[in-house]
């Protein structure tokens, strides 16, 4: 008999990718062989997002003609500023830019080609589109006004920007960059392998990347560090360890802790950590971020469990002044790059993922007629 096939695919190989790489026990991850450590604080987010769409770290004259393809991707389209509104006032963030992300692909011209220089031209204009896409959907549906992207800030500065509407302070735009790079790939998570799975087919990127977005929706994928923000906002800054305690007694999970793959702390935690506590300390009040390192003291004591990506980032998040119900499609604007990178790797590589399955249901059934049933 054949071995009974592992729930959610855990430690399947599914995909070869030269994109990123994890060591679960050493608790490391790699984009391209870069170290993250290596990475964070030093390399742009524009950087990073050249690094995996195109396989190297650019040059200066590389990163120059690559920002420019960004300032020139940042144009919305007709039907995304026809629809904005109406879309923003009936659907929620992640459904949102599902839709968004789809009527952009509409008016593309290279929406039905899969070569290698019509994909990377998708990939930086979707890199360029989804944070405008973000701030616009949240001005629409507050009714605020927002200022136009500024051809010479980065990603990060004119995100905080229009989010906030006034000129962000350098170190949170700094932060805010590292937190695009932390987040920008990791190996075959679940959105990534939808993208993949609709490359594969031969469809559109725009296609695969609506799938991700769709993915990432789900609760047990996105959505976390939204989950771990509003658990902070609920328990009263004095009972945090015995509400910790509580709601793991009652074996409720507390959002932010484990991961499938390490088996000590996320890398990525170790920077969000140190940044949130940087911009706790700048805001004069350092309330979220004492309770988040108690909690953290006592579900490892309890649990033996590590913070993942989603803890820190919240609180990192809250006090860059982004709305809560906003983080995971800030996740989307960050792993626009990855996803991207992804589906251009597929397409230059493909195979039609079509994995077998194990049938558990009846057998042996006779049909009788509709009156003898």
């Amino acid at each position: 008999m054949a071995d009974k096939p592992t729930k959610g695919l855990a430690d399947v190989v599914a995909a070869s990718t030269a994109l990123s790489d994890i060591d679960g026990k050493a608790g490391r991850l790699f984009y391209r062989g870069y170290d993250i450590h290596d990475l964070a604080g030093r390399t742009t987010f524009e950087e990073t997002a050249h690094l995996l769409q195109c396989g190297a770290l650019p040059t200066r004259d590389q990163l120059a003609a690559y920002g420019a393809e960004l300032v020139n991707g940042r144009s919305l389209g007709a039907l995304v500023e026809a629809n904005i509104s109406e879309i923003a006032e009936k659907q929620a963030p992640m459904e949102a830019l599902r839709t968004l992300v789809s009527l952009s692909g509409a008016e593309n011209p290279d929406k039905d080609a899969n070569s290698a220089e019509a994909n990377h031209r998708k990939a930086a204009q979707l890199t360029a589109q989804q944070p405008i896409l973000v701030a616009r959907y949240h001005a629409a549906r507050t009714g605020a006004e927002i200022p136009d992207p500024d051809p010479g800030l980065s990603i990060a500065a004119n995100f905080l920007l229009q989010i906030t509407g006034k000129v962000p302070d350098p170190r949170q735009v700094e932060i805010f960059d590292t937190c695009l790079v932390l987040h920008a790939d990791h190996t075959m998570n679940a959105s990534t392998f939808a993208a993949r799975v609709c490359a594969a087919t031969l469809s559109d990127m725009h296609s695969a990347i609506v799938a991700a977005i769709g993915t990432l929706k789900g609760p047990l994928h996105g959505g976390a560090n939204e989950q771990v923000m509003r658990t902070l906002q609920s328990i009263a800054p004095d009972q945090v360890a015995g509400t910790v305690r509580d709601k793991l007694a009652n074996g409720e999970k507390i959002m932010g802790f484990g991961h499938r793959v390490y088996k000590t702390e996320d890398p990525r935690a170790t920077h969000l950590r140190r940044m949130s506590e940087e911009l706790a300390q700048a805001a004069g009040d350092d309330t979220y971020y004492r309770m988040s390192k108690e909690m953290e003291e006592v579900v490892l004591a309890e649990k033996g469990l590590y913070p993942n990506v989603d803890f820190y980032a919240a609180t990192v998040y809250h006090y860059l002044g982004i709305p809560t119900d906003l983080f995971t499609p800030v996740f989307s604007v960050s792993r626009m790059s990855g996803w991207t990178a992804h589906v251009i790797e597929q397409h230059a590589d493909n195979r039609l993922i079509r994995p077998d399955s194990e049938y558990i249901g009846e057998r042996d059934q006779k049909w009788k007629p509709i009156d003898e049933r």
